[in-house]
């Protein structure tokens, strides 16, 4: 899935510089959106699920885990010299 991930990236990555609609606003999308920027709205939703896509299966599984126990306020309030 890594492999799929790095080429979804690289293919978002050529797919982002549109310069075939950069000097047309006709078709409007929706009637009021023009083309170029109903195109740059599309690359950030896929750049976006293509992050997720990477956090979900190329995020290593034991970065998270934390080595001790987290302090709470109650494991501090015990802790303190009296």
């Amino acid at each position: 899935m890594k492999r799929a991930v790095i080429v979804l990236l690289v293919l978002l990555a050529i797919l982002h510089q549109d310069f075939w609609f950069w000097n047309s606003i006709d078709p409007l999308v929706f009637g009021f959106i023009p083309i170029g920027l109903a195109y740059h709205i599309g690359v950030s939703l896929a750049a976006g699920i293509l992050w997720t896509m990477a956090v979900c299966y190329c995020w290593p599984k034991d970065v998270d885990v934390p080595d001790a126990p987290l302090a709470t306020p109650s494991t501090l309030q015990s802790e303190r010299p009296r």
